[in-house]
């Protein structure tokens, strides 16, 4: 089972890149069932995005009472065990709350698991220079531990806006690949291949 965990801020369009990312790896994968599974982190009593996620015919596990990376890390590996147990999918993906560390994540699975999870962040460039202004600490490390960074709705903000943060994040973390894109329009499959080390 190959892991994908996939972060990034509260609106920043995770939810929509799971849906490309989740049907690119399905068109990739033995035509079987459960080939690709989604783990949902929710904060709350009901979860919204995986009834979007499931509308689209993908499997989802919901797992709730907190953040994976910190109060539900057990919940995590557990809830991962029993996916690879029972299904034994070719991939999982993990989608984080807005506020998880992914290398957090990436730590407890690699214990429990014996598994490198990949760390896809997804990052807003309509609104990266206002939230990290206000949360620098929490979007940078984010963006510390990842492979790949998306950075989302590059249609929606103004040149200037996108050049900046790409140069930010490159400050951040300048070592990992960086891809402007817009998930509302769809991710490209090349953008995929190198993002999730498929084309590698």
């Amino acid at each position: 089972m190959k892991i994908i965990v996939l972060g990034g801020f509260l609106g920043s369009g995770k939810t929509t890149a799971l849906l490309s990312l989740a049907r690119f790896l399905v068109n990739r994968c033995e035509k079987r069932e459960n080939a690709v599974m989604i783990l949902e982190n929710e904060i709350g009593e009901v979860g919204v995005d995986d009834k979007t996620v499931a509308a689209a015919g993908l499997n989802v596990t919901n797992l709730f009472a907190g953040c994976v990376c910190c109060t539900a890390s057990g919940e995590l590996t557990v809830a991962a065990q029993r996916i690879l147990r029972e299904y034994d999918p070719e991939w999982l993906i993990i989608e984080t709350t807005g506020i998880a560390y992914p290398r957090e994540i990436r730590a407890n699975l690699g214990s429990a698991l014996g598994l490198e999870p990949r760390i896809l962040v997804i990052a807003d460039a309509v609104r990266w220079k206002r939230l990290y202004r206000a949360m620098n600490v929490l979007l940078a490390g984010q963006l510390e531990s990842a492979d790949a960074v998306l950075l989302n709705k590059c249609d929606a903000a103004s040149p200037d806006a996108v050049a900046g943060a790409e140069a930010q994040i490159g400050t951040l973390n300048g070592a990992i690949p960086l891809f402007r894109v817009s998930a509302a329009d769809g991710i490209a499959d090349e953008v995929w291949e190198t993002a999730t080390g498929c084309g590698l």
